[in-house]
């Protein structure tokens, strides 16, 4: 974060700051894991959609999922890592900074 200028938007992290991923990442940094389809109809996306985020946001190392059967049905399960809730308390700080008056 830069001290000098807390206005500086240049530190926002661009992976979590995507509308869908920063979605995901707030509901994960409360719920995770995160069943897919729990965590796609909680931010609105479809199938797709939230596939091709998620892979962003686990190139990045923030998300990891696991595929598993209960019963005899697939599931996917999303977990928020420990680098991912390190960016996103950081992204969250970064936005208290821009958002805080000036003083």
């Amino acid at each position: 974060m830069s001290d000098d200028n807390p206005f500086d938007h240049n530190d926002i992290d661009d992976v979590i700051h995507g509308r869908l991923r920063l979605g995901v990442m707030a509901y994960l940094s409360t719920a995770s894991p995160a069943v897919f389809g729990e965590l796609r109809d909680k931010v609105g996306a479809t199938d797709g959609n939230l596939s091709t985020h998620l892979k962003k946001l686990e190139e990045a190392g923030y998300v990891t999922q696991e595929k598993r059967f209960v019963g005899k049905k697939p599931q996917t399960r999303v977990f928020l890592t420990d680098a991912g809730r390190k960016a996103w308390l950081a992204w969250l700080a970064r936005m208290d900074a821009i958002m805080r008056p000036a003083e």
